[in-house]
């Protein structure tokens, strides 16, 4: 389920991203899914794309947040399926705005199982103007499924609101659960707190979080953007180390994270 709706605007490249891994993906409208027409339980990944939900009056996902956790959809609580959703070993992914939504509704970081908390948030970014970036990207080890078998991948960055912060007690608590799934990083793939590499002043670099099963996943950067290799602004440059056009893949690195969602319900659903 690609949620889409109220704003979001990268549903259909969210959607693209899922069918090339090999998924059969369905847009489905947020209202649809509150008045019972689409029904959580009969999917197995749950996909917040990027965009602008709400337009971002209330600051980066926070009225879609707060749509989606006093919603009631036949007779219970959306939050409640969602949560369900969770417990049956499924998958949730946020980008962008959906992982700002993911923080702001407390579905992450969940320290300790518990979700519906909030314990982080995400801010205007620290140079106090929009990002339209690459980054290079660090990848932790952690137990998330969506990261499996990459150690560094560079992904574009398109948000006002991106900043990762939350009290140094969480912090040091996400370090220890390995919930630090990815940071943004300099030329050698080492964490960077420094800007540009760090687009936004994130605490500790943090460019996306797991909760600790692994099988919740935001970030900010948009992997849906890097389906195909001649996506990276650089390609022209990667292309040389092939004997030739032809030998160079034409899958883009962000296509992993999305085949790796499939190949986790494949083996277990």
């Amino acid at each position: 389920m690609v949620l889409t709706g109220e704003g979001i605007n990268c549903d259909f490249e969210t959607g693209e991203a899922f069918s090339l891994a090999g998924a059969k993906p369905k847009r489905v409208h947020l209202n649809d899914l509150i008045s019972g027409k689409e029904k959580l339980e009969d999917y197995h990944v749950l996909a917040f794309p990027g965009g602008f939900s709400f337009g971002d009056d209330l600051g980066a996902g926070k009225a879609l947040a707060n749509k989606i956790e006093n919603a009631f959809s036949d007779g219970s609580r959306l939050m409640d399926q969602i949560k369900e959703f969770v417990e049956e070993n499924k998958l949730v992914l946020g980008i962008c705005n959906g992982f700002q939504v993911l923080v702001k509704t407390g579905l992450l970081p969940a320290l300790s199982g518990k979700y519906g908390k909030q314990t982080a948030s995400i801010f205007h970014n620290e140079s106090a103007r929009f990002e339209n970036r690459w980054t290079r990207l660090k990848v932790n080890e952690t137990k998330c499924v969506f990261l499996r078998g990459i150690k560094k991948i560079d992904l574009p960055c398109r948000h006002g609101e991106g900043q990762f912060f939350a009290e140094r007690k969480t912090i040091d608590a996400l370090w220890k659960n390995s919930q630090i799934a990815m940071q943004y990083a300099d030329e050698r793939y080492d964490s960077s707190y420094r800007y540009p590499e760090n687009p936004n002043g994130s605490v500790d670099a943090i460019a996306g979080i797991c909760d600790p099963s692994g099988r919740i996943f935001g970030l900010m950067p948009h992997p849906e953007a890097f389906l195909f290799s001649v996506n990276h602004p650089q390609w022209l440059r990667r292309r040389q180390k092939y004997m030739s056009l032809l030998e160079m893949p034409g899958r883009g690195d962000g296509r992993k994270i999305f085949e790796n969602a499939v190949d986790y319900i494949k083996m277990h659903f």
